[in-house]
């Protein structure tokens, strides 16, 4: 499946034919469509790229959202479990995530309507993600990348120094900063850091949240458009959704959570003939029967305390949506 994925995705690149991708995190599934023949039930907008013609609002007020989630004892054994995983040395960097289950008096569609983010998709009723985060950008033959580690409430006092000045969440952004350098590297030349560590401000239901985010930056030759699939599939899964060393982080991974990610922490995006733009499937509901599952998580490594990842889990399960609505 890979290998006809890869080969449609160069294909389309190669005619210069505009196209959406929306690919899984294990890299079973996938949806890839030209723009002119999307499924009438999907919805996208990607940093104002979109096949909306009429943003509907929504009737219902969507802060009214209760969460389910695992409870603590059962991410506890998960936890300890990639602790025991990285003094062994297998792992330094590991994002692990989990399902909360919610309930929220509305329906998919009229949460994606109401929802605030650069990167949303809304796919056949089956799931949508709200992300503010970027997978890769192409465009004058130059890729980008903007990993995201490190979040805070901004309501916090001194939030932006307390972020910036925690070793764990330096070492952890760090970590994640040079894995993404490396894998650039295996696309693209002259790879370099050109922002360390800034401050993006993202809307978290009624409350705002401070995320740290760094910018990698490589050259492409100008014939890049024909070899995306390589260029895609040489990256993912992303690095800052699952943790480094990749290959051995994603077999812990798979051991360790209790539960199928699906799309969740896949990356979806188009191509329109100049320029590639996607994002990162986080922030993320899907609906399995009547009940609705959101999923998220955080990266862990040696020095990251226990009851704090677990609330920083919890406290990504929110809806940035505009108080208009």
């Amino acid at each position: 499946m890979i290998k006809k994925l890869l080969n449609q995705l160069n294909q389309l690149g190669q005619e210069k034919i505009p196209f959406l991708f929306i690919i899984d995190f294990e890299l079973k599934n996938y949806y890839v469509s030209r723009l002119d023949q999307i499924d009438k039930h999907i919805f996208f907008s990607i940093d104002g790229m979109t096949n909306i013609k009429h943003e509907a609002r929504s009737h219902y007020v969507v802060s009214q959202l209760k969460k389910k989630p695992i409870n603590f004892a059962q991410y506890t054994r998960s936890f300890n479990k990639i602790i025991a995983e990285m003094i062994e040395g297998n792992t330094y960097l590991l994002n692990l995530t989990a399902p909360t289950e919610i309930e929220i008096p509305t329906s998919l569609l009229n949460i994606f309507h109401a929802s605030q983010a650069p990167f949303r998709l809304y796919f056949k009723n089956q799931f949508i993600t709200f992300s503010p985060e970027r997978f890769i950008r192409i465009e004058n033959d130059l890729i980008k990348t903007y990993p995201m580690k490190g979040t805070i409430n901004a309501i916090i006092p001194n939030a932006q120094h307390k972020i910036l000045a925690d070793k764990k969440e330096k070492a952890e952004h760090t970590m994640v900063v040079d894995l993404l350098r490396n894998d650039l590297s295996i696309v693209a030349k002259n790879v370099k850091v050109n922002k360390f560590r800034y401050i993006d401000k993202i809307k978290a239901g009624s409350s705002e949240l401070l995320q740290v985010s760094s910018e990698i930056v490589g050259s492409l030759e100008h014939s890049w458009p024909e070899r995306i699939g390589d260029i895609l599939l040489s990256l993912l899964p992303a690095g800052s959704i699952s943790g480094t060393p990749k290959r051995k982080t994603l077999e812990i991974i798979h051991n360790i959570e209790a539960y199928q990610r699906g799309f969740f922490t896949g990356v979806f995006g188009y191509y329109n003939g100049t320029l590639l733009d996607s994002g990162v499937m986080i922030r993320f509901i899907e609906r399995q029967g009547n009940k609705f599952i959101y999923k998220s998580g955080g990266g862990i490594t040696i020095d990251s305390i226990l009851s704090r990842e677990y609330e920083e889990m919890l406290e990504k399960v929110y809806i940035p949506f505009d108080t208009t609505y």
